[in-house]
């Protein structure tokens, strides 16, 4: 039988992490952070579907997140990525077979069925299912792919309902290859934004890009806020960020040879220039409090702590909180990390398979705001 290694012999507690009298830093407005529902729902339904954002707003998110693509006669619809087989039933299709291509995302080859090949009337022919293969697949086949009009149109009238401002976080996916496609994503969204009525900073809106090109863009058109996020690759053993791409840096910087990264973005002069167009800051969790390996044993691998055999999330534990956090706030900027999930793989050892200890933890650091794909665990931790 394997010898499970104690957890408290090796993780770290939230108060040797924050002090035993450690109070909980503030949000960068003093408010308390926002829960933005991750594709609605998600842990429980397909993903970016009606059903998912409605049963996120039932949950007591504060906003949903609709990834944007473009169909082939421009209509913005949700999906996570420009590829179709990943979230809805396209592959189940056999008339659909020649459809199947391959296109360069971010520089890489890839083979799929894509949203721009398809219009808005073939796309409404498909149904939504579960992403990950662990979750509920019971739904799947049920719900349609939502344009964002028609997102928009149920956050109206859910706020009207419930009695409270529920917004709308737009992430532009892969714009530069949108743009390629004769299919840019920005102007189409902005006027959607202004019929909505959304158009300052007051409104109930933060577009998203891992992109840095197109939120300038979007800076000179629409007044709504705005959100440069932060990739990478992974985390090395020790809980250092590890980049390569297409996670290093934004790709509108590959194609115009800037050499820049995603963490240059983090130094002190690349938060001061995402504040000259941006309002938040929104990196992978590990950028702000970061996990690693142990190796009590000393034998060169990695301890499996659960004793489950496998080597995953559960085998991590939390290391010091960088200064991420501290120094967006310092430059003016909100802090909204993600993704948060569930499942116990997901959850480093410190959390002992409790998502609420992870979100506390995030919480205590003062992040502005948090993506998670279980609306619900996230408002209940607040």
């Amino acid at each position: 039988m394997k010898r499970i290694i104690s957890t408290e012999a090796v993780a770290f507690t939230l108060a040797a992490l924050f002090g035993p009298a450690t109070a909980q830093e503030k949000t960068l407005t003093g408010e308390r952070p926002l829960v933005v529902a991750h594709r609605g729902a998600s842990g429980y339904l397909p993903e970016h579907t009606l059903e998912a954002y409605k049963l996120a707003v039932q949950m007591g998110a504060d906003f949903i997140e609709p990834d944007l693509v473009s169909t082939k006669d421009g209509v913005l619809i949700a999906r996570h990525e420009p590829m179709l087989s990943g979230t809805t039933d396209v592959a189940d299709r056999p008339e659909l077979a020649s459809r199947k291509t391959t296109r360069k995302i971010d520089g890489v080859d890839t083979t799929d069925w894509f949203a721009g090949d398809f219009t808005l009337a073939e796309i409404k022919q498909l149904r939504a299912k579960q992403a990950m293969a662990d979750r509920d697949q019971s739904k799947n086949g049920q719900f349609q792919i939502p344009t964002l009009q028609e997102i928009i149109d149920v956050v109206k009238v859910e706020s009207s309902t419930r009695g409270r401002t529920i917004g709308v976080a737009p992430e532009t996916k892969h714009p530069t290859f949108h743009a390629a496609l004769g299919l840019p994503l920005e102007d189409r969204l902005v006027d959607i934004l202004r019929a909505a009525g959304w158009t300052d900073k007051s409104s109930p809106v933060v577009i998203q890009s891992f992109e840095v090109a197109n939120l300038k863009y979007l800076n000179t058109r629409i007044d709504v806020k705005l959100a440069q996020l932060l990739d990478a690759e992974d985390v090395d053993k020790d809980g250092n960020i590890v980049l390569s791409a297409p996670y290093a840096q934004p790709y509108d910087f590959v194609v115009v040879g800037d050499k820049r990264t995603y963490k240059d973005l983090l130094t002190k002069e690349g938060l001061a220039e995402i504040k000259t167009y941006a309002d938040i800051l929104a990196p992978w969790k590990p950028y702000v409090l970061p996990t690693k390996q142990v190796d009590q044993n000393s034998d060169g691998k990695p301890d499996d702590l659960n004793g489950d055999g496998e080597i995953d999330g559960q085998d991590r534990v939390v290391a010091a909180p960088s200064s991420v956090v501290k120094d967006a706030h310092a430059a003016g900027l909100q802090v909204v990390t993600w993704t948060f999930r569930s499942e116990p793989k997901h959850l480093a050892s410190t959390f002992k398979g409790d998502p609420a200890a992870e979100y506390k933890a995030f919480y205590a650091l003062g992040v502005d705001g948090l993506f998670s794909d279980f609306p619900d665990a996230a408002v209940k931790a607040r």
